[in-house]
């Protein structure tokens, strides 16, 4: 880390942003390093197989917020971990919020979700404006709100952010919700999501704009925190009509018993239907397109970009993003000639 900044320093590059794992903090990736500013989003069910609970998992990321670390933070209050960010902090901290009700130095309020992207507005202590991302979800919007809030924290102008943040932000995060929908049938994301929250946030951005059913493709991570897939299989269950439990990453563990956690979960949900197990990945795509029509949509959580599935150390071709594009053009939808999966 030490020797990337000083060879970014020697090319006149002046900001950086860096993202901060726990694990980093814990296994002292960053130590030395002094931010000038501490962003923090939020906390969700994941990386248990390297913390006990989730308590030590946010003491963790409690470390980052400390005057040996940073000058300054911004916190989001939109979950409760932010508050406790907030009243154990050792530096002076702003807070953010997506929440009407919440009392906070910036808000942000979401005034359209569509297919394509999100409308917001950001007002701050001396910054006020509407944009637009290509990112779907209230949270992606909480994210650039938060990013906003730091840029300025870190001494950027006003009217620079306005300027260059105003009206719309053209914005590419690779892997996330990825767009492999062809110009007719039904809309398809491939997302690189693995935990109960990223699905939630997802599918309820994508229930902002569907019109149809929305179906999910998912699977787990073998030889990771197995805790979480129970929870992944309910809050699918719960949040999509559809749900195709298939292999992802099953790495040196018996994929059998993974997708059996994931549906523990979604059988457990009350009036949860159409619930289906198809190991095959690409099988399991072209069961979830069939069976949400042309006017529904598919999110496929967890593969994002990645042009390879682990199976026992072997690195086993396959891109779900350009299947998902293959699948469709095999229902009569052939694939935009501008997609890419990278």
């Amino acid at each position: 880390m030490h020797a990337f900044l000083a060879r970014a320093r020697e090319r006149s590059v002046d900001g950086a942003a860096i993202e901060v794992s726990a694990q980093g903090l814990s296994r002292h990736r960053v130590d030395g390093v002094h931010f000038d500013v501490a962003g923090f989003t939020n906390l969700s069910h994941d990386h248990l197989d390297d913390y006990a609970d989730m308590d030590e998992y946010l003491r963790a990321k409690l470390r980052l917020f400390q005057p040996d670390r940073a000058a300054r933070g911004v916190v989001s209050l939109d979950s409760a971990a932010g508050r406790a960010v907030v009243a154990e902090a050792g530096i002076p901290v702003e807070t953010v919020t997506s929440e009407p009700r919440t009392v906070a130095d910036w808000h942000v309020t979401v005034l359209d979700q569509h297919a394509d992207g999100t409308r917001f507005r950001l007002d701050g202590p001396d910054v006020s404006m509407t944009t637009e991302v290509p990112l779907l979800g209230r949270h992606m919007a909480a994210n650039v709100g938060l990013a906003v809030a730091m840029l300025r924290a870190a001494g950027i102008p006003a009217a620079d952010l306005v300027a260059a943040a105003g009206g719309s932000l053209d914005v590419v995060v690779p892997g996330r919700m990825a767009d492999a929908s062809s110009p007719t049938g039904p809309r398809v994301f491939v997302d690189f999501a693995h935990t109960p929250d990223a699905f939630a946030k997802s599918l309820e951005a994508i229930r902002a704009f569907a019109t149809g059913p929305v179906g999910i493709v998912l699977g787990a991570d073998g030889d990771r925190d197995p805790s979480k897939r129970e929870a992944m299989g309910t809050v699918a269950a719960s949040l999509a009509d559809v749900v195709v439990v298939a292999d992802h990453h099953p790495r040196f563990e018996d994929p059998d018993g993974i997708r059996a956690a994931i549906l523990r979960g979604a059988h457990g949900v009350r009036g949860a239907t159409r619930v289906v197990e198809l190991p095959d990945p690409a099988q399991a795509i072209r069961h979830a397109l069939a069976a949400v029509g042309d006017d529904g949509v598919v999110y496929w959580a967890g593969p994002g970009l990645t042009d390879y599935r682990d199976v026992r150390g072997v690195h086993v071709p396959y891109s779900s993003f350009r299947d998902a594009q293959a699948a469709l053009a095999e229902a009569g939808h052939p694939a935009r000639e501008a997609v890419s999966a990278c």
